[in-house]
């Protein structure tokens, strides 16, 4: 892929929220064409419902069908890793729940694949053996991860089991979001460049300390609010900011994807349109 506008992706961390229809979303889009709707406008999304449960190989596919009129290497689905690794088994052991979550369908997206984000808990401190091992147990393709999903427990039943992959040799991408202080220090952004993991910037309003190394051949950003965490929007002068940061990392060969996490006042999916008109990504109709 060569490095212009169309590697810098931007969109909205989730789909689905009431106060959206009528307001971004037309009244009486069926829930059914939201994803459509909003693959025509931005360029990518978070599937957030993977934090929250083990999904099924249907829902994936029917995403993949969703936004199947748009071209694949425009619009891309990253995926948020389970909080049962992430806050309950708080990366201890992974591997059989990484298991679980690759056989739940993720494989089902085929090229439509974007990151995997993993989100640590505002509790966990820099374990820099524990995060090693965590990183090391990570599919870096989609065949490795089709070995992995193999492995799946009874938690993932045989019949709605995803554990091939059409495409084995197909890159995946992690990133990290961490919000602890303690993971300031050279010794985890080493551990981040040495598996080529992205560092997430995660804008907020000093809810979290922001991080902004850059630790892989990507760059990951999620706007949570600058103001108001969750709800302000951002205004032309910081939407401008960002559009010159992109621009920036386009130039230095860096993919990225942006993220617009200030969904609670229907500011997210306005504010993904505006950046992403700003670096020539706009689409549309």
């Amino acid at each position: 892929m060569t490095h212009d506008e169309d590697v810098i992706r931007v969109g909205i961390s989730g789909w689905t929220y009431g106060p959206w229809r009528g307001t971004f979303y037309p009244q009486g889009l069926p829930v059914r064409r939201q994803l459509a709707y909003v693959a025509e406008r931005m360029t990518s999304v978070e599937v957030n419902g993977s934090f929250y449960g083990l999904l099924r190989p249907s829902s994936y596919a029917g995403w993949v069908e969703a936004v199947a009129p748009v071209a694949e290497e425009r619009f891309v689905l990253a995926v948020k890793g389970s909080r049962f690794i992430t806050h309950m088994r708080k990366l201890v052991e992974p591997a059989n729940a990484l298991a679980n979550f690759y056989a739940s369908g993720v494989l089902a997206l085929g090229t439509r694949t974007g990151p995997f984000l993993w989100q640590l808990p505002a509790t966990f401190r820099f374990d820099e053996a524990r995060l090693a091992a965590f990183l090391d147990a990570l599919p870096r393709t989609a065949g490795e991860a089709a070995a992995l999903a193999v492995q799946h427990d009874a938690r993932v039943p045989e019949d709605r089991a995803l554990t091939t992959a059409p495409l084995p040799d197909l890159p995946l991408r992690h990133a990290v979001e961490v919000r602890h202080e303690s993971f300031r220090t050279s010794a985890f952004t080493d551990l981040l460049r040495h598996h080529g993991v992205a560092l997430v910037h995660s804008d907020n309003p000093g809810t979290w300390p922001v991080f902004d190394e850059v630790t892989a051949p990507f760059a990951y950003v999620r706007l949570h609010g600058h103001d108001e965490l969750y709800a302000s929007g951002y205004d032309d002068d910081q939407l401008d900011a960002w559009a010159a940061r992109l621009r920036e990392w386009d130039a230095a060969g860096l993919d990225a994807y942006v993220y617009c996490d200030n969904d609670a006042k229907v500011r997210a999916p306005f504010d993904a349109i505006n950046l992403l008109s700003r670096v020539g990504g706009a689409h549309i109709t």
